[in-house]
């Protein structure tokens, strides 16, 4: 195969599996109604545009900074901390938006016959998170 052809196939290959892929957690999103559910949990549902541009936007952005190496060297803590507070805060309400469209949590408290305990079972995943999260940041990553 000429270095060409195997160029154009890679591209091919490349674009059609994003696409794929790209395409199942959109459908993923707008199947579950995560993003609507997302703006209602936050009491923001004016702005359900915004969140739809924000999803866009940041799987262009990280894909085009994931093929292009793309860093972003920032020296300051408070820039970095910031930026970290605000993806904390989208993945969290994210994952609550879904968790709660699937009623996952009950459904597990029942099956584990911890109704009773289902606060405290939040509470621990919450805490877990990000006990965890800290961990990789200030110690796992030095």
């Amino acid at each position: 195969m000429t270095p060409a052809l195997s160029l154009v196939l890679s591209i091919f290959l490349g674009l059609a599996g994003g696409i794929a892929v790209g395409g199942g957690v959109i459908a993923l999103f707008v199947v579950l109604d995560i993003i609507p559910r997302l703006a209602q949990l936050s009491r923001s549902y004016d702005k359900v545009h915004w969140y739809e541009g924000a999803m866009v936007s940041g799987s262009v952005v990280g894909t085009v900074a994931d093929f292009w190496n793309f860093k972003l060297y920032l020296h300051s803590e408070i820039i970095n901390g910031w930026i970290g507070l605000l993806n904390g805060i989208f993945i969290g309400m994210l994952a609550a938006a879904l968790t709660e469209v699937l009623n996952v949590l009950p459904i597990l408290a029942k099956r584990l016959h911890m109704r009773r305990y289902l606060f405290g079972l939040l509470l621990a995943m919450v805490f877990g998170k990000v006990a965890g999260s800290l961990f990789e940041w200030f110690i796992y990553n030095r």
